[in-house]
């Protein structure tokens, strides 16, 4: 059983393995999130970030091991993880008949937001997309998905949001905002979990950090930790995953 403190971990990871066939794509992962980081896991193409992403979301079952989020057994209620968390995927998927007004209106009547139109047009408004809150989400470029998708995952102002590749799509200016809404994010208390490639975003916004490559988890500590040897992250990156 875990012990769950919201003072303490908001995310606990023990002893998970995952197969497809016979391709271990996690192998034995154990890690603890506290609450108010800016939590990155960092990995090559393949190294399994997106299919831990997708289990502590109960969105594909561990084939062992234990996950808990935010004092919820990830294996035995799925869908109240869903509930609680935000979720933002590596592909932005909004349904392709509705536009994207009527996408945050579905969201906040399933997230049970009552009187959700102020917080649908802040966010039209912070991330500058209002003028095209009337198109099918078929009809929006790759970018403003990605922009819907940021949208929906924070309407209900989750606890935690696990976003896979927060600032893909996004052009320069975007990204400078999102890291910005991040960073003041976890400083409310919240907690975010994401992966990303881009070595310079993770070092710039996280707090903490893990590292994984071929499934196996090769660091995890803190960027503080990292920062105190003088080498850049990109640097102490490539020394973990050459081998």
């Amino acid at each position: 059983m875990f012990n769950y403190s919201m003072a303490e971990s908001v995310i606990e990871i023990k002893n998970v393995n995952k197969f497809f066939g016979d391709l271990k794509a996690v192998d034995n992962i154990s890690l603890t999130i506290n609450k108010g980081n800016l939590f990155g896991l960092l990995g090559p193409n393949g190294s399994g970030k997106t299919t831990t992403v997708k289990m502590l979301t109960g969105q594909i079952k561990p084939s062992s091991g234990e996950m808990n989020v935010l004092g919820v057994d990830v294996l035995k209620d799925p869908i109240k993880v869903r509930e609680l968390v935000g979720i933002i995927p590596e592909l932005e998927s909004p349904p392709s008949f509705l536009t994207g007004e009527e996408y945050l209106n579905f969201v906040a009547s399933i997230r049970k937001i009552e009187n959700p139109e102020k917080k649908i047009n802040e966010w039209f408004n912070f991330l500058e997309f209002g003028n095209e809150r009337k198109v099918l989400c078929k009809d929006l470029s790759r970018g403003t998905r990605q922009k819907l998708m940021f949208a929906q995952a924070f309407l209900h102002e989750p606890a935690i949001a696990f976003i896979d590749e927060p600032l893909i799509n996004l052009d320069p200016i975007m990204q400078y905002k999102v890291k910005n809404f991040l960073k003041d994010y976890i400083s409310k208390g919240n907690t975010i979990f994401l992966t990303t490639h881009v070595l310079e975003f993770a070092e710039s916004v996280c707090t903490n950090l893990a590292i994984i490559h071929h499934g196996r988890l090769l660091y995890a500590g803190n960027m503080k930790d990292i920062k105190k040897k003088k080498i850049s992250l990109e640097k102490f990156f490539l020394e973990k995953v050459k081998n």
